[in-house]
């Protein structure tokens, strides 16, 4: 499968009103399930949010309900993404937050069968976007004072399971990031922090794994009474970021109530 289709670069749609304006906060992947949840309780608790990612009517939808900004931005994209750059810097206010969401998996074949392009795909989503915004954006973080970068994973980075490996190879690679970027950053003001998933319900995350394949979608929750929703992994997001400045959550690993381990998921009949 070849990479997703990139959009052109785009500058803020909607923006802060004139003044110091609150502190501002970059979603990325914020078209849809956790980064759209995380926009909207963000926003709820305060910051300016400027939501990206590469479907516009989307982001300008959610940007208006929240009064935030939207960018078009595909995160694989260097001159998209210092494009994302620009535009953060033209708003009033300091950045205090970057959340790299955007991620996705594709593909459930074994390794034997996989397809490189597959792979090549979720790992420049996972990790080399990862690694372009944070890199575009650390400036501007740092300046504020008080910035806080939250990564994204998942319980796949931290555990293999047959047909995944592309996918856990790329959220292992989140992961290592994560914790190499607190190391290189010990001693500024900057936390980082990794929120890793594990069974979360959003309507397109397992649809665009499988392709649409509305069966396999079905099996993964199958019995599962009350999967995570994007809403309970936003609300994580939101509490590490009301922390205190000197607090820092290195990595919280959250899960529903029915799964214990990836490979221990209670069903019901």
């Amino acid at each position: 499968m070849s990479a997703v289709p990139q959009s052109s670069p785009t500058g803020p749609t909607s923006s802060a009103s004139a003044g110091p304006g609150p502190r501002v906060a970059v979603v990325t992947g914020a078209s849809s399930g956790i980064g759209e949840a995380a926009a909207r309780a963000l926003a709820g608790d305060g910051w300016h949010v400027v939501v990206t990612a590469r479907r516009v009517e989307r982001l300008e939808a959610l940007a208006a309900e929240i009064e935030g900004t939207a960018v078009a931005c595909d995160v694989t994209d260097r001159e998209q993404v210092a494009a994302l750059a620009r535009a953060v810097s033209e708003l009033p206010g300091e950045l205090g937050l970057l959340v790299n969401n955007a991620g996705g998996a594709v593909g459930d074949d074994p390794i034997e069968h996989a397809d490189p392009d597959d792979w090549r795909w979720m790992y420049e989503i996972n990790v080399i976007g990862l690694l372009q915004v944070t890199q575009a954006l650390l400036p501007a973080l740092r300046a504020s004072g008080d910035g806080l970068v939250v990564n994204v994973g998942s319980t796949a980075g931290r555990i293999a399971y047959e047909g995944g490996a592309g996918y856990t190879a790329a959220k292992h690679g989140t992961q290592v990031v994560t914790e190499t970027l607190r190391l290189e950053l010990c001693g500024e003001p900057i936390r980082v922090t990794e929120i890793a998933p594990g069974m979360v319900k959003t309507p397109e995350f397992s649809m665009v794994r499988f392709a649409g394949d509305q069966e396999k979608y079905d099996a993964i929750y199958r019995g599962v009474r009350e999967p995570l929703v994007a809403e309970d992994v936003a609300e994580c997001v939101r509490w590490v970021a009301a922390l205190p400045h000197h607090v820092n959550i290195d990595e919280l690993v959250v899960r529903p109530r029915a799964q214990a381990a990836q490979h221990k998921v209670h069903r019901e009949e």
